[in-house]
């Protein structure tokens, strides 16, 4: 340790007064909550509850879709929690797009309720990744950057 290094310790001000605020230990995510409303005043009651959170930066509401996102520095079970306590039936946005979908039409992932274009998000829709097939199909693909280019 240099001499500069050592007369700025002795310098430096400490503070020994305790905070009790806990630092925010969230990170900037968006949580889709999958909420069935009816009319504008369900859209604005669950748009104003969420909005009043500590740390939401922007909330967007598709009526159609019944497709709540709430962006910002939150924790995604206080929202499902915060949307849950206007009286409406909500849950986790349950749904991935049908294009990311390896199998969208295995057991359980089609679901007719899901808007269009989605499938349900279930464990079998996605293939192992160690799965022998997945790796050999990928080996000579033009989108793999790794790929094998014997021409």
């Amino acid at each position: 340790m240099g001499f500069i290094d050592h007369i700025s310790d002795v310098c430096a001000v400490t503070s020994t007064r305790k905070s009790k605020r806990k630092p925010m230990q969230f990170v900037m995510q968006a949580v889709e909550v999958k909420v069935k409303m009816d009319c504008d005043g369900c859209e604005r009651r669950v748009k104003n509850a969420v909005s009043s959170m500590k740390g939401v930066k922007s909330v967007d509401v598709n009526r159609k879709q019944s497709r709540v996102t709430v962006t910002g520095y939150v924790e995604p079970n206080k929202v499902l929690n915060k949307v849950k306590s206007t009286g409406k039936k909500a849950e986790f946005w349950p749904y991935v797009q049908y294009n990311l979908a390896y199998y969208p039409y295995a057991p359980q992932a089609y679901d007719k309720k899901a808007p269009s274009g989605y499938v349900r998000n279930v464990v079998q829709a996605f293939p192992s990744p160690n799965a022998p097939v997945e790796k050999y199909t990928t080996l000579f693909s033009d989108e793999n950057v790794h790929a094998c280019s014997i021409m």
